[in-house]
């Protein structure tokens, strides 16, 4: 039988490449500073979260009652917790493009407003990305809550109105409850077909508590749900209640009634493993390499300082061996040029390399570090998730502060998330589809469908 569940090895080393990226340090110590004062516009603005609700117009369209439980989650929100855990597509890691997803879910019995609302976090459309920023807003079904945005009503599946832990700073101590981190995962009292999703990241010995939080969500006692694995596999499981009545209930297989279309679909944050224990128990990423919320949940009684190491560090002595000797490379009036060679001899090195010849290695450095730096790849990464000043810390670290870039693939990459950060600019204006193309010289992705 084919498998069509992703191979575990990828997602530990995708989510480790990403943990490295995605939440730079310095967002993150920003994002606490700000919070730390009250100020949570602050610390969205630290995170790169756009704020698209007003506290005063939600108070006019659903009562006093309605904005204060608003003003209230966004205090306890935490914009750089919710990054971390905003969900992200291969092979980049970049944020799930086009997704709205629900954080909070006002119903009008419980909060006074005139109809069910949700607090909702969105990601822009794959054209609109650069920056990999996301907007708060508010969602009532109506037509003018929709914005721009393409589809502008939650997701089922992506949801985490179920999962405050994930960004409310007040709830993050349940991370450890919540992601099975309390105890080790065990297949007892499982069905074998269910035991075996353990082997493939699912957190199914989870998922009966989590299925009972999401029927009673949806005003049901018990019942089916459905769990997407990933392609079009999906599992249809029934809640049902075995023994005593005080022991837990549990999940059976049930049959595949149309693909389990119009069940309740369990949240993806509870369908597989949190991908920071799982990082953690294989050994491949420390405590303090973790944002501090989730380390303090996951290890607790060790401090955690902070999310892991600066981008880069200063720029150190360029030593490089050429003709048997060490020679300097340093910058002149922010140019990075050999500093033991005479004027002359450099002139008629480079033009030897003009014909075709081979320059002197201090020649050769230089061009390298120009044109096919070691740590482009790393750049790119920052680039890509929105990291710009981590970017640039890295191509001081590699050429010197205040030096200028000749043509070649970094300033290429640079010039590109400036065209990049236009198109998003133009979205969020509401010009949508009238940028310019986000990635020139890169192929465009395509999804190839299946017939059915």
């Amino acid at each position: 039988m084919r498998s069509y569940l992703p191979d575990e090895d990828f997602r530990l080393l995708f989510w480790l490449r990403v943990r490295e990226f995605a939440v730079p340090p310095s967002v993150i110590e920003s994002a606490a500073a700000r919070r730390a004062t009250g100020d949570w516009a602050g610390a969205c603005a630290a995170a790169h979260v756009d704020v698209d609700l007003s506290l005063r117009s939600a108070a006019d369209a659903h009562g006093r009652q309605f904005a204060a439980q608003v003003r209230d989650d966004l205090r306890r929100l935490a914009p750089d917790l919710l990054r971390w855990h905003m969900p992200r597509t291969a092979p980049d890691g970049l944020l799930r493009s086009g997704l709205t997803v629900s954080l909070a879910r006002y119903d009008p019995a419980e909060h006074g407003c005139a109809r069910t609302v949700h607090l909702v976090a969105r990601t822009p459309p794959t054209w609109a990305a650069a920056g990999q920023r996301i907007s708060l807003a508010l969602w009532d079904g109506s037509r003018s809550a929709a914005g721009p945005h393409p589809h502008p009503r939650p997701h089922r599946r992506f949801r985490l109105d179920l999962h405050r832990h994930l960004w409310d700073t007040g709830r993050a101590g349940e991370l450890r409850v919540r992601s099975g981190a309390d105890r080790p995962p065990t297949g007892d009292g499982l069905a074998p077909e269910l035991r075996a999703l353990l082997e493939h990241g699912c957190a199914v010995d989870r998922w009966a508590a989590e299925a009972a939080m999401l029927l009673r969500a949806e005003g049901r006692a018990g019942g089916a749900i459905a769990v997407r694995l990933g392609g079009r596999r999906r599992l249809v499981l029934d809640l049902t209640a075995d023994g005593a009545a005080h022991e837990p209930p549990s999940l059976h297989v049930s049959a595949a009634r149309d693909g389990g279309s119009g069940l309740p679909i369990l949240p993806d944050a509870a369908t597989w493993v949190l991908p920071d224990l799982a990082l953690l128990r294989a050994g491949l990423i420390e405590a303090d390499r973790l944002h501090p919320l989730v380390a303090r949940a996951l290890v607790p009684g060790r401090p955690a300082t902070g999310a892991g190491r600066s981008p880069t560090g200063g720029p150190g002595p360029h030593l490089v061996e050429c003709r048997g000797a060490r020679h300097r490379i340093g910058l002149v009036d922010g140019v990075l040029v050999p500093l033991d060679h005479d004027p002359d001899e450099l002139r008629r090195e480079r033009l030897l390399a003009a014909l075709t010849g081979t320059p002197v290695p201090c020649l050769r450095v230089i061009d390298e570090a120009h044109r096919d730096p070691s740590n482009l790849v790393d750049v790119r990464a920052r680039l890509d998730h929105g990291d710009t000043a981590g970017a640039l810390a890295a191509v001081e670290g590699l050429l010197g502060p205040g030096a200028s870039l000749p043509g070649g693939p970094l300033r290429d990459e640079l010039e590109t998330a400036a065209r990049r950060r236009a198109a998003h600019g133009l979205y969020r204006a509401g010009l949508a589809g009238l940028g310019p193309d986000p990635q020139p010289g890169r192929r465009a992705r395509t999804r190839h469908s299946t017939p059915r």
